[in-house]
Protein backbone atom coordinates (compact mmCIF):
# COMPACT_ATOMS: atom_id res chain seq x y z
CA UNK A 1 0.00 0.00 0.00
CA UNK A 2 3.05 2.19 1.15
CA UNK A 3 4.45 1.96 -2.22
CA UNK A 4 1.20 2.86 -4.42
CA UNK A 5 1.08 5.56 -2.51
CA UNK A 6 4.56 6.47 -3.12
CA UNK A 7 4.08 5.92 -7.18
CA UNK A 8 0.73 7.96 -7.07
CA UNK A 9 2.67 10.72 -5.19
CA UNK A 10 5.27 10.67 -7.56
CA UNK A 11 3.31 10.58 -10.30
CA UNK A 12 1.49 13.43 -9.40
CA UNK A 13 5.09 15.41 -9.31
CA UNK A 14 5.97 14.11 -12.35
CA UNK A 15 3.47 14.51 -14.18
CA UNK A 16 2.43 17.86 -16.33
CA UNK A 17 -0.15 20.62 -15.97
CA UNK A 18 -3.16 21.58 -18.47
CA UNK A 19 -1.79 23.03 -21.56
CA UNK A 20 -1.73 26.96 -21.56
CA UNK A 21 -1.75 27.53 -25.16
CA UNK A 22 -5.26 27.03 -26.64
CA UNK A 23 -5.48 24.91 -29.76
CA UNK A 24 -7.79 23.14 -31.85
CA UNK A 25 -10.44 25.28 -30.09
CA UNK A 26 -14.26 24.81 -31.20
CA UNK A 27 -15.94 27.80 -32.24
CA UNK A 28 -18.74 29.17 -30.06
CA UNK A 29 -22.34 28.87 -30.40
CA UNK A 30 -23.23 33.29 -31.15
CA UNK A 31 -26.14 34.15 -33.26
CA UNK A 32 -24.23 37.19 -34.63
CA UNK A 33 -25.87 39.27 -36.93
CA UNK A 34 -23.65 38.30 -40.65
CA UNK A 35 -23.90 42.20 -41.25
CA UNK A 36 -22.79 43.98 -38.18
CA UNK A 37 -19.57 40.98 -38.10
CA UNK A 38 -18.74 41.55 -41.80
CA UNK A 39 -18.01 45.52 -41.30
CA UNK A 40 -16.38 44.98 -37.86
CA UNK A 41 -14.17 42.84 -39.70
CA UNK A 42 -13.76 44.84 -42.84
CA UNK A 43 -12.58 47.54 -40.49
CA UNK A 44 -10.15 45.54 -38.52
CA UNK A 45 -8.68 44.23 -41.95
CA UNK A 46 -8.10 47.54 -43.13
CA UNK A 47 -6.35 48.60 -40.12
CA UNK A 48 -4.05 45.69 -40.45
CA UNK A 49 -3.12 46.03 -43.78
CA UNK A 50 -2.13 49.91 -43.40
CA UNK A 51 0.03 49.12 -40.49
CA UNK A 52 1.84 46.22 -42.48
CA UNK A 53 1.99 48.52 -45.66
CA UNK A 54 3.47 51.51 -43.68
CA UNK A 55 6.35 49.55 -41.51
CA UNK A 56 4.42 47.86 -39.05
CA UNK A 57 6.03 44.20 -37.39
CA UNK A 58 3.29 41.43 -37.57
CA UNK A 59 3.00 41.19 -33.82
CA UNK A 60 2.08 44.65 -34.29
CA UNK A 61 -0.50 44.27 -37.05
CA UNK A 62 -1.63 41.04 -35.12
CA UNK A 63 -2.12 43.24 -31.88
CA UNK A 64 -4.36 46.04 -33.44
CA UNK A 65 -7.20 43.47 -35.19
CA UNK A 66 -7.51 41.86 -32.40
CA UNK A 67 -8.34 45.02 -30.46
CA UNK A 68 -10.43 45.92 -32.78
CA UNK A 69 -12.41 43.17 -33.71
CA UNK A 70 -12.79 42.71 -29.60
CA UNK A 71 -13.71 46.07 -28.62
CA UNK A 72 -17.25 44.92 -30.79
CA UNK A 73 -17.67 41.40 -29.36
CA UNK A 74 -16.26 39.75 -32.05
CA UNK A 75 -13.74 36.36 -32.41
CA UNK A 76 -11.39 35.80 -35.06
CA UNK A 77 -8.32 33.50 -36.19
CA UNK A 78 -6.19 35.53 -37.93
CA UNK A 79 -3.28 34.49 -40.01
CA UNK A 80 -0.26 36.89 -41.38
CA UNK A 81 2.12 37.11 -43.92
CA UNK A 82 4.49 38.73 -45.42
CA UNK A 83 2.12 39.98 -47.94
CA UNK A 84 -1.70 39.11 -46.77
CA UNK A 85 -3.75 39.18 -44.11
CA UNK A 86 -6.92 36.62 -43.98
CA UNK A 87 -9.31 37.51 -41.01
CA UNK A 88 -11.94 34.57 -40.21
CA UNK A 89 -14.90 34.74 -37.86
CA UNK A 90 -16.12 31.18 -36.89
CA UNK A 91 -19.90 30.66 -37.81
CA UNK A 92 -22.71 29.50 -35.05
CA UNK A 93 -23.92 25.90 -35.56
CA UNK A 94 -26.34 27.02 -38.03
CA UNK A 95 -24.28 29.36 -40.15
CA UNK A 96 -21.19 29.91 -42.40
CA UNK A 97 -18.02 31.82 -41.03
CA UNK A 98 -16.91 35.06 -42.33
CA UNK A 99 -13.47 35.20 -44.13
CA UNK A 100 -12.06 38.45 -45.43
CA UNK A 101 -8.48 38.31 -47.12
CA UNK A 102 -6.27 41.70 -47.72
CA UNK A 103 -3.22 41.47 -49.99
CA UNK A 104 -0.74 44.37 -49.64
CA UNK A 105 0.92 45.63 -52.79
CA UNK A 106 3.23 47.99 -52.12
CA UNK A 107 5.50 48.99 -48.41
CA UNK A 108 6.07 52.20 -48.23
CA UNK A 109 7.21 53.81 -44.51
CA UNK A 110 5.32 56.49 -43.48
CA UNK A 111 5.82 57.08 -39.81
CA UNK A 112 3.16 59.64 -39.05
CA UNK A 113 0.39 57.59 -40.95
CA UNK A 114 2.08 54.39 -38.93
CA UNK A 115 1.66 56.33 -35.75
CA UNK A 116 -2.40 57.29 -36.57
CA UNK A 117 -3.23 54.18 -37.21
CA UNK A 118 -2.07 52.98 -34.66
CA UNK A 119 -3.51 55.70 -32.24
CA UNK A 120 -6.95 54.92 -33.97
CA UNK A 121 -6.44 51.46 -33.31
CA UNK A 122 -6.10 51.75 -29.49
CA UNK A 123 -9.06 54.20 -29.57
CA UNK A 124 -11.27 52.21 -31.01
CA UNK A 125 -10.45 49.56 -28.16
CA UNK A 126 -10.97 52.27 -25.42
CA UNK A 127 -13.85 53.67 -26.59
CA UNK A 128 -16.97 52.91 -23.47
CA UNK A 129 -19.31 53.23 -26.36
CA UNK A 130 -18.81 50.49 -28.36
CA UNK A 131 -21.63 48.51 -29.13
CA UNK A 132 -21.68 45.11 -28.97
CA UNK A 133 -22.30 42.62 -32.07
CA UNK A 134 -24.77 40.60 -29.66
CA UNK A 135 -26.59 43.41 -28.99
CA UNK A 136 -27.47 43.56 -32.27
CA UNK A 137 -29.44 40.39 -33.34
CA UNK A 138 -33.12 41.34 -32.64
CA UNK A 139 -32.89 44.94 -31.99
CA UNK A 140 -32.89 47.21 -35.61
CA UNK A 141 -31.94 50.47 -33.73
CA UNK A 142 -28.96 48.73 -32.05
CA UNK A 143 -28.02 47.43 -35.75
CA UNK A 144 -28.28 50.69 -37.31
CA UNK A 145 -26.38 52.65 -34.35
CA UNK A 146 -23.34 49.64 -34.56
CA UNK A 147 -23.21 50.59 -38.40
CA UNK A 148 -23.25 54.03 -37.91
CA UNK A 149 -19.86 54.06 -35.50
CA UNK A 150 -18.42 51.37 -37.45
CA UNK A 151 -19.14 53.99 -40.57
CA UNK A 152 -17.40 56.55 -38.79
CA UNK A 153 -13.82 54.66 -37.77
CA UNK A 154 -13.99 53.86 -41.30
CA UNK A 155 -14.40 57.68 -41.90
CA UNK A 156 -11.61 58.61 -39.73
CA UNK A 157 -9.80 55.69 -41.25
CA UNK A 158 -9.92 57.47 -44.87
CA UNK A 159 -9.26 60.54 -43.57
CA UNK A 160 -5.81 59.11 -42.36
CA UNK A 161 -5.70 57.29 -45.94
CA UNK A 162 -6.34 60.25 -47.84
CA UNK A 163 -4.21 62.94 -46.23
CA UNK A 164 -1.39 65.07 -47.70
CA UNK A 165 1.90 63.43 -46.95
CA UNK A 166 4.02 65.71 -44.61
CA UNK A 167 6.59 66.53 -46.73
CA UNK A 168 7.07 66.89 -50.44
CA UNK A 169 9.36 64.03 -52.11
CA UNK A 170 12.08 66.51 -52.73
CA UNK A 171 12.20 67.32 -48.93
CA UNK A 172 12.59 63.78 -48.76
CA UNK A 173 16.21 64.08 -50.24
CA UNK A 174 16.99 67.14 -48.38
CA UNK A 175 16.74 64.54 -45.24
CA UNK A 176 18.78 61.88 -46.64
CA UNK A 177 21.09 64.25 -47.68
CA UNK A 178 21.38 65.48 -43.95
CA UNK A 179 21.13 61.98 -42.69
CA UNK A 180 24.60 61.00 -44.94
CA UNK A 181 25.99 64.22 -43.59
CA UNK A 182 25.07 62.77 -40.32
CA UNK A 183 26.52 59.75 -41.01
CA UNK A 184 30.15 61.29 -42.21
CA UNK A 185 30.46 62.86 -38.96
CA UNK A 186 29.55 59.49 -36.67
CA UNK A 187 32.56 57.91 -39.04
CA UNK A 188 34.98 60.45 -38.02
CA UNK A 189 35.09 62.49 -41.18
CA UNK A 190 35.65 66.00 -41.97
CA UNK A 191 33.18 68.65 -43.40
CA UNK A 192 34.32 67.33 -46.91
CA UNK A 193 33.72 63.75 -46.76
CA UNK A 194 30.02 65.44 -44.96
CA UNK A 195 29.74 67.69 -48.43
CA UNK A 196 30.62 65.43 -50.41
CA UNK A 197 28.36 62.01 -48.69
CA UNK A 198 25.60 64.51 -48.73
CA UNK A 199 26.05 65.16 -52.46
CA UNK A 200 26.53 61.64 -53.36
CA UNK A 201 23.28 60.73 -51.72
CA UNK A 202 21.34 63.70 -53.49
CA UNK A 203 22.59 61.85 -56.88
CA UNK A 204 21.43 58.49 -55.85
CA UNK A 205 17.87 59.31 -54.35
CA UNK A 206 17.38 61.05 -57.51
CA UNK A 207 18.65 58.51 -60.09
CA UNK A 208 16.82 55.78 -57.99
CA UNK A 209 13.35 57.74 -58.18
CA UNK A 210 14.25 57.96 -61.81
CA UNK A 211 14.62 54.26 -62.05
CA UNK A 212 11.76 53.34 -59.59
CA UNK A 213 9.31 55.25 -62.06
CA UNK A 214 10.26 52.34 -65.00
CA UNK A 215 8.61 49.86 -62.20
CA UNK A 216 12.53 48.94 -61.45
CA UNK A 217 12.90 46.00 -58.97
CA UNK A 218 14.20 47.31 -55.76
CA UNK A 219 17.23 44.67 -56.20
CA UNK A 220 18.58 46.29 -58.65
CA UNK A 221 17.79 49.54 -57.28
CA UNK A 222 20.19 48.65 -54.71
CA UNK A 223 22.57 47.49 -57.75
CA UNK A 224 22.72 50.80 -58.61
CA UNK A 225 22.79 53.28 -55.74
CA UNK A 226 26.06 51.09 -54.45
CA UNK A 227 27.41 51.19 -57.82
CA UNK A 228 26.92 55.12 -57.65
CA UNK A 229 28.24 55.73 -53.98
CA UNK A 230 30.74 53.37 -55.23
CA UNK A 231 31.84 54.91 -58.11
CA UNK A 232 32.17 58.31 -56.20
CA UNK A 233 34.57 56.90 -54.61
CA UNK A 234 37.16 55.39 -56.79
CA UNK A 235 36.55 58.88 -58.89
CA UNK A 236 38.41 60.26 -55.84
CA UNK A 237 40.94 58.06 -56.06
CA UNK A 238 41.72 57.97 -59.51
CA UNK A 239 42.24 61.87 -58.91
CA UNK A 240 44.30 61.93 -56.23
CA UNK A 241 47.14 63.24 -58.05
CA UNK A 242 45.52 66.28 -59.35
CA UNK A 243 43.31 66.99 -56.19
CA UNK A 244 44.78 69.86 -53.51
CA UNK A 245 43.19 67.90 -51.13
CA UNK A 246 44.94 65.63 -48.62
CA UNK A 247 43.19 62.34 -48.51
CA UNK A 248 43.99 62.02 -44.79
CA UNK A 249 41.15 64.45 -44.59
CA UNK A 250 38.63 62.88 -47.24
CA UNK A 251 38.98 59.15 -46.86
CA UNK A 252 37.04 57.80 -50.37
CA UNK A 253 35.74 54.76 -48.12
CA UNK A 254 33.68 56.74 -46.06
CA UNK A 255 31.96 58.57 -48.54
CA UNK A 256 30.55 55.13 -49.54
CA UNK A 257 29.89 54.27 -46.43
CA UNK A 258 27.64 56.94 -45.86
CA UNK A 259 25.72 56.08 -48.97
CA UNK A 260 25.42 52.55 -47.71
CA UNK A 261 24.08 53.51 -44.38
CA UNK A 262 21.48 55.28 -46.18
CA UNK A 263 20.79 52.43 -48.72
CA UNK A 264 20.64 49.70 -45.28
CA UNK A 265 17.99 52.23 -43.14
CA UNK A 266 15.28 51.06 -45.45
CA UNK A 267 15.57 47.24 -44.88
CA UNK A 268 13.96 45.50 -42.16
CA UNK A 269 16.29 43.81 -39.93
CA UNK A 270 14.49 43.90 -37.12
CA UNK A 271 11.33 43.37 -38.20
CA UNK A 272 12.52 40.13 -39.13
CA UNK A 273 13.80 39.11 -36.13
CA UNK A 274 10.07 40.41 -34.61
CA UNK A 275 8.46 38.16 -36.35
CA UNK A 276 10.40 35.04 -36.10
CA UNK A 277 10.94 35.43 -32.41
CA UNK A 278 7.24 36.43 -32.16
CA UNK A 279 5.67 33.55 -33.91
CA UNK A 280 5.16 34.76 -37.05
CA UNK A 281 7.78 32.18 -39.30
CA UNK A 282 6.51 32.47 -42.74
CA UNK A 283 6.49 36.62 -42.35
CA UNK A 284 9.67 36.14 -40.64
CA UNK A 285 11.50 34.34 -43.77
CA UNK A 286 9.79 37.06 -46.20
CA UNK A 287 11.23 39.96 -44.49
CA UNK A 288 14.80 38.28 -44.49
CA UNK A 289 14.79 36.86 -47.98
CA UNK A 290 14.17 40.58 -48.69
CA UNK A 291 17.05 41.88 -46.29
CA UNK A 292 19.13 39.26 -48.15
CA UNK A 293 18.55 40.29 -51.38
CA UNK A 294 18.62 43.83 -51.38
CA UNK A 295 22.23 43.35 -49.08
CA UNK A 296 22.77 41.43 -51.80
CA UNK A 297 21.76 44.00 -54.40
CA UNK A 298 24.70 46.70 -52.24
CA UNK A 299 27.56 44.11 -52.99
CA UNK A 300 27.00 43.52 -56.14
CA UNK A 301 26.52 46.90 -56.72
CA UNK A 302 30.12 47.56 -55.03
CA UNK A 303 32.26 44.30 -56.83
CA UNK A 304 31.21 45.16 -59.86
CA UNK A 305 32.17 48.89 -59.63
CA UNK A 306 35.57 47.81 -58.15
CA UNK A 307 36.27 45.42 -60.66
CA UNK A 308 36.30 47.93 -63.66
CA UNK A 309 38.10 50.21 -61.69
CA UNK A 310 40.56 47.89 -61.63
CA UNK A 311 40.69 46.73 -64.60
CA UNK A 312 41.53 50.42 -65.71
CA UNK A 313 44.60 50.17 -63.61
CA UNK A 314 42.84 52.48 -60.58
CA UNK A 315 44.85 51.83 -57.04
CA UNK A 316 41.97 50.93 -55.11
CA UNK A 317 43.79 50.59 -51.76
CA UNK A 318 42.14 51.79 -48.39
CA UNK A 319 42.61 55.46 -47.54
CA UNK A 320 42.91 55.35 -43.42
CA UNK A 321 41.32 57.72 -41.77
CA UNK A 322 42.97 59.96 -39.02
CA UNK A 323 43.32 58.26 -35.49
CA UNK A 324 41.33 60.82 -33.84
CA UNK A 325 39.29 63.16 -35.90
CA UNK A 326 36.56 63.94 -33.43
CA UNK A 327 35.81 64.00 -30.03
CA UNK A 328 33.29 61.58 -28.97
CA UNK A 329 30.84 64.26 -28.49
CA UNK A 330 30.80 65.21 -32.15
CA UNK A 331 30.27 61.13 -33.11
CA UNK A 332 27.37 61.19 -30.75
CA UNK A 333 25.77 64.54 -32.36
CA UNK A 334 26.09 62.74 -35.68
CA UNK A 335 24.75 59.73 -34.76
CA UNK A 336 21.44 61.69 -33.32
CA UNK A 337 21.41 63.82 -36.39
CA UNK A 338 21.29 60.79 -39.03
CA UNK A 339 18.24 58.93 -36.85
CA UNK A 340 16.55 62.26 -36.48
CA UNK A 341 16.80 62.43 -40.50
CA UNK A 342 15.95 58.98 -41.48
CA UNK A 343 12.80 59.92 -39.48
CA UNK A 344 11.69 62.52 -41.33
CA UNK A 345 12.84 61.47 -44.08
CA UNK A 346 10.45 58.62 -43.33
CA UNK A 347 7.48 61.51 -43.16
CA UNK A 348 7.94 61.49 -39.34
CA UNK A 349 6.37 64.48 -37.34
CA UNK A 350 8.91 67.00 -36.18
CA UNK A 351 8.46 65.46 -32.03
CA UNK A 352 8.97 62.12 -33.23
CA UNK A 353 12.39 63.12 -34.93
CA UNK A 354 13.28 64.71 -32.00
CA UNK A 355 12.66 61.17 -29.47
CA UNK A 356 14.72 59.30 -32.65
CA UNK A 357 17.33 61.95 -32.18
CA UNK A 358 17.62 61.02 -28.67
CA UNK A 359 17.87 57.60 -29.27
CA UNK A 360 20.34 57.63 -31.62
CA UNK A 361 22.61 59.73 -29.60
CA UNK A 362 22.00 56.83 -27.02
CA UNK A 363 22.77 53.86 -28.95
CA UNK A 364 26.06 55.29 -30.39
CA UNK A 365 27.52 56.48 -26.91
CA UNK A 366 26.54 53.05 -25.79
CA UNK A 367 28.31 51.85 -28.58
CA UNK A 368 31.49 54.26 -28.61
CA UNK A 369 31.66 53.12 -24.56
CA UNK A 370 31.79 49.20 -25.12
CA UNK A 371 34.30 49.36 -28.22
CA UNK A 372 36.90 51.76 -26.21
CA UNK A 373 36.31 49.18 -23.18
CA UNK A 374 37.97 46.64 -25.47
CA UNK A 375 33.93 44.57 -26.64
CA UNK A 376 33.87 42.85 -29.49
CA UNK A 377 31.47 44.76 -32.31
CA UNK A 378 28.87 42.27 -32.15
CA UNK A 379 28.32 42.90 -28.33
CA UNK A 380 28.76 46.68 -28.93
CA UNK A 381 26.39 46.87 -31.24
CA UNK A 382 24.07 44.03 -29.49
CA UNK A 383 23.98 45.61 -25.94
CA UNK A 384 23.17 49.46 -27.08
CA UNK A 385 19.88 48.15 -29.30
CA UNK A 386 18.78 46.23 -26.36
CA UNK A 387 18.76 49.10 -24.33
CA UNK A 388 16.95 51.01 -27.39
CA UNK A 389 14.73 47.78 -27.66
CA UNK A 390 13.58 48.36 -23.99
CA UNK A 391 13.15 52.53 -24.06
CA UNK A 392 11.17 52.25 -27.67
CA UNK A 393 8.69 49.46 -26.23
CA UNK A 394 8.53 51.17 -22.40
CA UNK A 395 8.22 54.46 -23.64
CA UNK A 396 6.01 53.73 -26.56
CA UNK A 397 2.66 54.44 -24.51
CA UNK A 398 3.37 57.53 -22.80
CA UNK A 399 4.95 59.22 -25.86
CA UNK A 400 2.60 57.93 -28.32
CA UNK A 401 5.09 57.02 -30.68
CA UNK A 402 5.21 53.49 -31.87
CA UNK A 403 7.83 51.04 -30.67
CA UNK A 404 8.62 50.37 -34.46
CA UNK A 405 9.78 53.82 -35.22
CA UNK A 406 12.15 54.64 -32.20
CA UNK A 407 13.75 51.26 -32.65
CA UNK A 408 14.48 51.28 -36.26
CA UNK A 409 15.53 55.24 -35.78
CA UNK A 410 17.92 54.72 -33.23
CA UNK A 411 19.91 51.90 -34.55
CA UNK A 412 20.36 53.58 -38.01
CA UNK A 413 24.09 54.84 -36.29
CA UNK A 414 25.31 50.86 -35.66
CA UNK A 415 24.30 49.77 -39.04
CA UNK A 416 27.54 48.12 -40.63
CA UNK A 417 27.86 50.24 -43.61
CA UNK A 418 31.91 51.15 -43.65
CA UNK A 419 32.38 47.30 -42.72
CA UNK A 420 30.54 46.27 -46.15
CA UNK A 421 32.33 48.25 -48.09
CA UNK A 422 35.70 47.34 -46.81
CA UNK A 423 35.13 43.85 -46.89
CA UNK A 424 33.77 44.22 -51.18
CA UNK A 425 37.26 46.09 -51.27
CA UNK A 426 39.17 43.44 -50.01
CA UNK A 427 37.65 40.77 -51.48
CA UNK A 428 38.59 42.57 -54.97
CA UNK A 429 42.01 42.60 -54.08
CA UNK A 430 44.26 39.33 -54.85
CA UNK A 431 45.97 40.00 -51.77
CA UNK A 432 43.98 39.76 -48.80
CA UNK A 433 40.42 38.48 -49.76
CA UNK A 434 40.25 36.28 -46.94
CA UNK A 435 39.48 39.24 -44.50
CA UNK A 436 37.56 40.85 -47.10
CA UNK A 437 35.09 37.66 -46.08
CA UNK A 438 35.35 37.86 -42.50
CA UNK A 439 34.63 41.90 -42.93
CA UNK A 440 31.69 40.64 -44.69
CA UNK A 441 30.84 38.19 -41.64
CA UNK A 442 30.98 40.73 -39.13
CA UNK A 443 29.03 43.21 -40.98
CA UNK A 444 26.25 40.27 -40.82
CA UNK A 445 26.66 38.89 -37.24
CA UNK A 446 26.76 43.13 -36.22
CA UNK A 447 23.30 43.07 -38.50
CA UNK A 448 22.35 39.73 -36.40
CA UNK A 449 22.97 41.58 -33.12
CA UNK A 450 21.21 45.07 -33.91
CA UNK A 451 17.93 42.43 -34.52
CA UNK A 452 18.42 40.42 -32.04
CA UNK A 453 19.03 43.41 -29.49
CA UNK A 454 16.38 45.02 -29.98
CA UNK A 455 13.77 42.45 -30.36
CA UNK A 456 14.66 40.87 -26.71
CA UNK A 457 14.26 44.39 -25.54
CA UNK A 458 11.11 45.04 -26.90
CA UNK A 459 10.17 41.41 -25.47
CA UNK A 460 11.24 41.99 -22.51
CA UNK A 461 9.66 45.63 -22.02
CA UNK A 462 6.34 44.09 -22.93
CA UNK A 463 6.53 41.32 -20.46
CA UNK A 464 7.00 43.73 -17.84
CA UNK A 465 4.23 46.40 -18.60
CA UNK A 466 2.16 43.18 -19.10
CA UNK A 467 2.65 42.02 -15.35
CA UNK A 468 2.11 45.63 -14.37
CA UNK A 469 -0.91 45.96 -16.20
CA UNK A 470 -2.56 42.39 -15.24
CA UNK A 471 -4.14 43.28 -11.75
CA UNK A 472 -5.58 47.08 -12.91
CA UNK A 473 -7.06 44.85 -15.95
CA UNK A 474 -8.48 42.06 -14.06
CA UNK A 475 -10.16 44.51 -11.49
CA UNK A 476 -11.73 46.64 -14.66
CA UNK A 477 -12.79 42.90 -16.51
CA UNK A 478 -14.51 42.05 -13.52
CA UNK A 479 -16.53 44.65 -13.07
CA UNK A 480 -17.41 44.76 -16.87
CA UNK A 481 -18.87 40.75 -16.63
CA UNK A 482 -21.75 41.74 -18.40
CA UNK A 483 -22.58 44.24 -20.77
CA UNK A 484 -26.29 44.49 -21.04
CA UNK A 485 -28.93 46.08 -19.54
CA UNK A 486 -29.45 47.05 -16.13
CA UNK A 487 -32.96 44.84 -15.65
CA UNK A 488 -34.02 41.64 -17.12
CA UNK A 489 -37.05 39.01 -17.30
CA UNK A 490 -37.50 36.14 -18.10
CA UNK A 491 -37.38 36.78 -22.19
CA UNK A 492 -35.49 35.48 -24.25
CA UNK A 493 -32.41 37.55 -24.84
CA UNK A 494 -28.70 37.47 -26.48
CA UNK A 495 -25.84 38.77 -23.73
CA UNK A 496 -22.34 38.79 -24.57
CA UNK A 497 -20.21 37.48 -21.70
CA UNK A 498 -16.59 39.36 -21.74
CA UNK A 499 -13.72 37.04 -21.55
CA UNK A 500 -12.22 36.31 -17.84
CA UNK A 501 -10.64 33.84 -16.46
CA UNK A 502 -11.81 34.41 -13.07
CA UNK A 503 -14.97 35.11 -13.59
CA UNK A 504 -15.85 33.36 -16.24
CA UNK A 505 -13.66 30.89 -16.27
CA UNK A 506 -13.26 31.35 -20.04
CA UNK A 507 -9.69 32.37 -22.25
CA UNK A 508 -12.57 33.57 -25.13
CA UNK A 509 -16.22 32.95 -26.45
CA UNK A 510 -19.27 34.27 -27.04
CA UNK A 511 -21.89 32.83 -24.75
CA UNK A 512 -25.48 32.57 -25.89
CA UNK A 513 -27.49 33.06 -22.67
CA UNK A 514 -31.25 32.89 -23.35
CA UNK A 515 -32.61 34.68 -19.84
CA UNK A 516 -31.36 35.81 -16.62
CA UNK A 517 -33.40 32.86 -14.68
CA UNK A 518 -31.56 30.24 -16.64
CA UNK A 519 -28.62 32.12 -16.00
CA UNK A 520 -29.36 31.81 -11.83
CA UNK A 521 -30.82 28.43 -12.71
CA UNK A 522 -27.15 27.52 -14.41
CA UNK A 523 -25.77 29.11 -10.57
CA UNK A 524 -27.60 27.15 -8.54
CA UNK A 525 -27.92 23.89 -10.00
CA UNK A 526 -31.50 24.31 -10.30
CA UNK A 527 -33.81 22.62 -13.21
CA UNK A 528 -34.72 25.28 -16.06
CA UNK A 529 -38.15 26.54 -15.73
CA UNK A 530 -40.29 26.64 -18.18
CA UNK A 531 -40.22 29.88 -20.48
CA UNK A 532 -44.02 30.75 -19.64
CA UNK A 533 -43.89 29.98 -16.12
CA UNK A 534 -44.75 32.98 -13.76
CA UNK A 535 -42.73 31.43 -10.70
CA UNK A 536 -40.49 33.58 -8.48
CA UNK A 537 -37.01 34.07 -8.83
CA UNK A 538 -35.35 30.75 -8.09
CA UNK A 539 -32.86 31.97 -4.71
CA UNK A 540 -29.35 30.71 -5.20
CA UNK A 541 -27.64 27.84 -3.01
CA UNK A 542 -24.21 28.92 -2.03
CA UNK A 543 -23.53 25.17 -1.29
CA UNK A 544 -24.31 24.08 -5.24
CA UNK A 545 -21.97 24.11 -7.98
CA UNK A 546 -22.86 25.23 -11.86
CA UNK A 547 -23.80 22.72 -13.85
CA UNK A 548 -24.21 24.75 -17.07
CA UNK A 549 -21.29 23.73 -19.13
CA UNK A 550 -20.04 26.95 -20.54
CA UNK A 551 -20.95 28.85 -17.54
CA UNK A 552 -18.83 29.70 -14.33
CA UNK A 553 -20.33 32.61 -12.46
CA UNK A 554 -19.55 33.98 -9.04
CA UNK A 555 -21.90 33.87 -6.48
CA UNK A 556 -23.72 37.31 -6.35
CA UNK A 557 -22.65 38.72 -9.59
CA UNK A 558 -26.10 38.53 -10.78
CA UNK A 559 -27.18 40.67 -7.13
CA UNK A 560 -24.37 42.88 -7.95
CA UNK A 561 -25.92 44.37 -11.04
CA UNK A 562 -29.08 44.42 -8.99
CA UNK A 563 -31.15 41.85 -10.74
Amino acid sequence: MRGKNFFDNLARKVGGKTPSTTIGRRAQRALLAERSIREVLELAVRVGETMLALGASATDVTDAIRRTTKAFGVDCQIDLTFTSILVVHDGANDGAGISLLRVVNSRLPDYDRLTRVMELSREIAADPNDIDVAETIDDPAKLEEALQQLESFHQRLDEILVAPQRFRRSMVTVWLALMAGGVGFLLGGGPLVCLLSAATTVIVDLVLQALGRWGLPAFFLQIAGAAIATGVAVGLLALRPVLPVDFAALPPALVVASGLVVLLAGMSFVGAADDAINGFPITAMGRLLEVVLLTLGLIVGIAIVLDVARGLGIDLRLVERSVQPWPSAVQVFGAAIAAAAWALASYATVRTALVAMVFGGIAYLGYDILVTAGTEPLVATAVPALIIGILGEGLSRKLHIPATITTVCGTVPLLPGLAIYQGMLDITSSSSSDDGVLRLVQAGSIGIGIAGGVTLGRFLARQFRRRRGAPREARVMSKRQFRGTATAGPETRAMYVIPDEVAVGLETGMLRIVSVDEVVDAVTGAAAKAPDAPAAPAQPDETARPTHPNVALKRGDLNARGE
